[in-house]
């Protein structure tokens, strides 16, 4: 059956131009942008962090199930799977962080089954943190949290070099006051 009112007989459903350019449009991938990656050592930051809140859960629940009832163990058992878990998951995210800065906004994208790209336009930025917890200064690495009047567009980039994140810091500050002084 043919439509003549373009639905799912027209020109993308023949493999026309039309098709070709739905395909190269990538959401996640805008053309000319070029991703900065996050350090890879926030990967073992990760699993630092998670094995320092899991062993000890793991260790108490099994003195308990020692001390009182087996069955307990099954929870140190979930647990320490939940930890696996995470360790190899870490390994797979961090690679899929990114930051992009352009003209007119920054781009931060991470995820691989959720994938999330947000776009904070420079003169919506209210304000910019630099956040190291005690894990992460060992790594040498920090955290720029980007702050906006809508916190649906609030974005965070992980896994910086402290000098990468000042240096984020002071240059999305001094764009985000242009921007706003041209308002």
């Amino acid at each position: 059956m043919d439509h003549a009112d373009g639905g799912d007989g027209g020109a993308a459903a023949t493999g026309g131009p039309a098709d070709a350019e739905v395909r190269a449009v990538e959401p996640f991938d805008p053309p000319g942008v070029t991703w900065r990656r996050v350090s890879p050592r926030l990967v073992t930051s990760q699993r630092v962090t998670s094995t320092l809140w899991s062993a000890p859960v793991v260790v108490v629940l099994l003195v308990l199930a020692a001390l009182l009832t087996w069955w307990i163990a099954l929870g140190a058992a979930v647990v320490a799977a939940l930890w696996a878990w995470g360790w190899w998951l870490s390994g797979r995210q961090v690679p899929a962080w990114g930051y992009a800065e352009r003209d007119e906004d920054l781009l931060v994208r991470h995820g691989l089954l959720f994938r999330s790209l947000v776009v904070v336009p420079y003169g919506r930025l209210q304000y910019v943190d630099v956040e190291a917890g005690p894990v992460d200064r060992r790594f040498g690495l920090a955290k720029v949290q980007l702050h906006t009047a809508s916190p649906d567009s609030d974005a965070a980039i992980p896994g910086l070099s402290p000098e990468e994140a000042a240096r984020l810091r002071d240059r999305l500050a001094e764009r985000g006051r242009a921007r706003l002084a041209g308002l």
